[in-house]
């Protein structure tokens, strides 16, 4: 989502951050608190309307938060149009750097304020590197667009429908746009591994596997025609469509996807299997991009939001994987297992008795313990969180289309007015991937107290400006989600051993993606020896592993956040329990955190610090 800034520098509030002494005498006060009130009011205001127009840039963003505007109309993914976002987005930050005083805001509006401008700062950290990331690989737009349809596109009305045979005409258009940049990017030596070009011809086989893309005897339907065919189907059961306006929708439909979308998708393999040959026969970090350095330093504060070397971060990961392995020892004798802890971990990672069937019931009851686990603590969640989501949450398998063996579960958020669930989805091709110790871990991670409430309460926000709700930063969305994963023990989940063992065997995964991210990006590690430190880390099994490792070298820097995040929220709060003792609410904590979004870990600290200041008066 293009316009979601991602805040990766150091960024620690000045002192004209921290509430003000009053430049009046007391009789003045109320009226200097109502021109604080009246500054932030029209600072909330104009950066509404800001929003607003930001959204303008982007159509499927829109349609994400449930928002029909241009409903019919896919992205710009061009260089030009993201370079007239910039200069907008400049120009914004101008306006309101001119028309606000900073010193007149509340603390709210001073974030608001800083948020907005931080964002700025990001994009701009980006230009030079506009070339480097990598487009067509796993999970490109070759699967991201088709998956975006039939996940967002609501259809409710003849209109709807049109838009969405709009929007498969769109398709050409943005594969052009995405094709010219990677053919630039390559031109520049600028290439992804070799894994991440089979990975996406077999998206794009899947993809266009069917019909009417491929109309051969015995041929399945195509992902997105069983999703327009579903979708149109159950308007004419409504009465919205006759048969014959659905038939001609229909026969639109799949003429632009057997011609010119079918074309698209062509041209696209046809120049990853070109390209794939001029790509370096072993897979390398970033390193051995055009200013590799520099780009990888670049994404490390992206994603961490600090101002953290690689080296600091290898060591920190190096520290906590020693630290972590220490506990995992302690439940291995707990549970009576008398080899090493190496030999434990293979245990874990072979044995049947970890694993369900690779079968469609095995998948079914696999689903259905991940919501016991979220039943369970979500009847826990009011003794530690007094804001709630209101949002629903499911648990569903990924589209078959762009499923991968071992890849990592995610999240998807839900629309802001709740008209769209929250998903948690699982890649369940491969069940010999998915240790039954671990879906505990898991699933409060992705679901509650995880992402999905942290997300959910961002979104049902009220007295902030819009782009708040929606703003994210990698360091405290995943690095919110790891530390639900250690607030759930204490919230009395992992009574077994073997899902305490998997909790454990969670964060090393984060600590070791510390270690493994920098070293393949500066330190040059093969795919191998990341694997095989992994391996020797962890009871992550090897497909996971190896899918994981894979994902490091397409996503430099992204799996750093997860476990800074974390440690910064323990950090957060290790510093209010010393500071407040026994006047140390975990409610109001949690609020205070959750209360204003996932801002950059500065300024939670600094949120934190003032709510420690004003709890202790």
């Amino acid at each position: 989502m293009r316009w979601i800034y991602s805040i990766g520098i150091l960024f620690i509030l000045a002192a004209c951050s921290e509430p003000q002494p009053a430049a009046t005498p007391p009789i003045n006060e109320p009226q200097a608190e109502a021109d604080v009130r009246n500054e932030t009011a029209l600072l909330n205001a104009w950066l509404d309307v800001q929003y607003e127009e930001q959204l303008g840039f982007s159509p499927q963003t829109r349609t994400r938060l449930g928002d029909k505007t241009d409903y019919d109309k896919l992205d710009d993914y061009t260089l030009a149009g993201q370079l007239q976002e910039l200069e907008w987005l400049r120009g914004s930050v101008s306006t309101m750097e001119q028309d606000f005083d900073y010193a007149a805001l509340n603390d709210d509006g001073k974030l608001s304020y800083d948020m907005w401008a931080y964002g700025l700062e990001q994009a701009e950290s980006r230009v030079p590197y506009w070339n480097h990331g990598y487009i067509f690989g796993r999970g490109g737009p070759h699967a991201g667009i088709p998956s975006f349809l039939i996940s967002y596109q609501a259809l409710d009305t003849a209109a709807d429908v049109e838009a969405y045979i709009s929007r498969l005409g769109e398709i050409d258009r943005v594969f052009g746009e995405l094709l010219d940049r990677s053919k630039q990017a390559s031109a520049l030596g600028i290439r992804q591994p070799r894994f991440a070009y089979d990975a996406a011809l077999s998206e794009i086989e899947r993809v266009t596997a069917g019909v009417p893309f491929n109309t051969s005897d015995n041929s399945p339907n195509s992902p997105l025609w069983v999703d327009l065919q579903t979708k149109i189907e159950t308007l004419v059961e409504q009465d919205v469509l006759g048969a014959d306006q659905a038939q001609n929708y229909l026969q639109e439909a799949q003429n632009i996807l057997s011609n010119e979308v079918l074309n698209a998708y062509a041209d696209v393999a046809q120049w990853l299997e070109e390209d794939r040959e001029l790509a370096s026969a072993e897979s390398q970090g970033v390193w051995a991009l055009p200013d590799g350095e520099n780009y990888y330093n670049q994404r490390l504060k992206l994603m961490t939001t600090l101002d953290l070397s690689a080296d600091e971060i290898h060591e920190i990961g190096l520290a906590e994987v020693e630290r972590l392995r220490g506990e995992m020892e302690a439940i291995k004798n707990l549970v009576g297992f008398e080899q090493s802890l190496q030999e434990f971990f293979v245990f874990t990672r072979e044995d049947p008795q970890f694993f369900y069937p690779n079968t469609d019931e095995g998948r079914q009851e696999y689903l259905d313990v991940n919501n016991e686990y979220l039943d369970f603590i979500n009847e826990k969640l009011p003794e530690y969180f007094g804001l709630l989501p209101k949002a629903s949450l499911i648990v569903s398998r990924v589209e078959s289309f762009r499923e991968q063996d071992g890849a990592a579960q995610h999240y998807r958020a839900g629309a802001p007015d709740g008209s769209r669930p929250g998903v948690f989805y699982s890649h369940m091709s491969d069940m010999s991937t998915l240790a039954k110790f671990q879906i505990e871990d898991i699933a409060y991670h992705e679901g509650n107290p995880g992402h999905h409430m942290q997300i959910s309460i961002q979104q049902e926000l009220t007295e902030v400006p819009r782009f708040r709700t929606q703003y994210r930063t990698t360091a405290y969305t995943e690095g919110w989600g790891l530390y639900a994963e250690w607030l759930a023990k204490e919230m009395g989940g992992f009574q077994d051993p073997y899902s305490d063992f998997g909790r454990l065997a969670g964060e090393i995964w984060r600590a070791v993606r510390l270690v493994v991210d920098t070293g393949i990006h500066t330190q040059q590690w093969s795919e191998e020896r990341a694997v095989q430190y992994f391996l020797d880390n962890t009871p992550i099994p090897e497909g996971a592993v190896r899918s994981e490792v894979q994902r490091y070298f397409a996503g430099p820097g992204q799996a750093t956040a997860y476990k800074i995040g974390m440690m910064n929220f323990q950090q957060a709060r290790a510093n209010a329990e010393d500071a407040l003792g026994d006047d140390f609410d975990i409610r109001a904590f949690h609020d205070i955190v959750l209360g204003a979004g996932a801002v950059p870990m500065p300024m939670m600290h600094a949120r934190v610090q003032r709510w420690i200041r004003e709890s202790a008066q």
